[in-house]
């Protein structure tokens, strides 16, 4: 375990990452945010229609492989919980790539369901939205933590990062099923 005091070389470096990470935590959102309200300039010649599908497998994936790390690392196998993890943070990162590249290219599909559907549609949208900002400072100390082996700091940012990160990966494919038939 590292435990580093203010004044050693490991506290320096903890400070960079640190710095890193907050950057990233926020220029992430801000740049998908800014996505939304870009002007879309008539019909784009790349055709990202499949993209859509394609974040569903991503999430599902990350959702199963979370739950594989989770019940590795309780189980003791740690080997199994970093691959798990590790593969799960991969494609968080592909999907990130392709999610912003869905809405650079891609036209905004608005839901058309109604009644209560339409409310527990928007609140899992929001909550989703809402944690997926959230997520990312977690999974980036999360991942941290672990790589700089500070394993009682990672426990500790786990025990938040996981349920939040698995809320998201499973209500980014429930927000997909229900707002397929919209596509256009």
């Amino acid at each position: 375990m590292n435990t580093a005091n203010q004044n050693s070389p490991a506290a320096g470096n903890d400070k960079k990452f640190l710095v890193v990470i907050a950057i990233l935590s926020i220029t992430i959102p801000v740049v998908v945010a800014m996505l939304f309200f870009m002007p879309k300039e008539g019909s784009n010649a790349v055709d990202v229609s499949f993209l859509p599908t394609l974040h569903a497998i991503l999430n599902s994936m990350t959702a199963c492989l979370l739950v594989v790390g989770y019940y590795n690392i309780r189980k003791g196998n740690i080997k199994v919980h970093r691959t798990a993890m590790a593969s799960a943070f991969g494609l968080s990162a592909i999907f990130l790539v392709s999610y912003v590249t869905y809405h650079f290219l891609g036209e905004r599909t608005i839901y058309g369901g109604d009644g209560y559907l339409k409310l527990f549609y928007y609140f899992i949208l929001l909550t989703h939205i809402v944690l997926a900002v959230v997520i990312v400072p977690l999974v980036l100390l999360s991942v941290y933590f672990a790589l700089s082996e500070q394993f009682t700091r990672h426990r500790r940012i786990s025990r938040w990062t996981f349920p939040i990160w698995l809320y998201v990966a499973v209500t980014g494919v429930l927000v997909y099923i229900m707002i397929s038939p919209y596509y256009t």
